[in-house]
């Protein structure tokens, strides 16, 4: 793998730390107040939210060029955040799961065969190379290969990269809702 070359692998517990903080990094770029987003609980329970329940959550590792930095020549973030984002094998750039719609659902999105997206984020220096696609493919694929018909994903309106995303990978918008301060846009795709 070189420097601009993303590695993608299952989550891994050694990831905790810097799936928290690519989070948090991902969602303060949108202009949202990460404790603002309701049920985040799952990424401190990868294991047992996703994995345990069918799912699956993949990272998207780079290699670090500079072992005493432990930055790319073009990561372009303070050292601080590349030590919150660095793993046992690289940085933390993507990341994104998804969970089957039956498990712990109640509302309208719990369908049998589909799973739903969550908690697709590229670290904002790394945004507008790919990694998405990569993630959401591998996601995509596992979702395939696991039953899965339909992949669902809801993004709210004010994240517009998110929403010209999910329609340029094929994602049909199929309603909006909102909750709390936010209004929500669901989409799904076929598999």
């Amino acid at each position: 793998m070189n420097s601009h070359g993303l590695s993608l692998r299952p989550y891994d517990p050694r990831d905790d730390t810097a799936v928290w903080a690519l989070h948090r990094w991902a969602i303060q770029e949108t202009g949202v107040d990460p404790s603002d987003i309701p049920g985040t609980d799952d990424l401190r329970t990868i294991a047992t939210s996703y994995l345990e329940t069918g799912g699956a959550f993949v990272v998207g590792i780079v290699d670090t060029d500079h072992p005493q930095t432990g930055q790319t020549e073009d990561f372009d973030a303070s050292p601080q955040q590349v030590a919150k984002l660095t793993t046992h094998d690289g940085i933390l750039v993507a990341m994104g799961g998804f969970i089957p719609t039956e498990v712990g659902r109640s509302d309208e999105r719990n369908r049998p065969g589909a799973a739903e997206l969550h908690r697709m984020r590229v670290a904002p220096t790394h945004q507008r190379r790919g990694y998405g696609r990569q993630i959401l493919d591998e996601l995509e694929r596992r979702a395939a290969a696991g039953g899965f018909e339909t992949l669902l994903a809801t993004t709210a309106t004010r994240q517009t990269a998110a929403l010209e995303f999910y329609h340029n990978q094929g994602y049909d918008q199929t309603a909006t809702s909102t909750a709390g301060a936010y209004e929500l846009v669901h989409f799904e795709k076929e598999l």
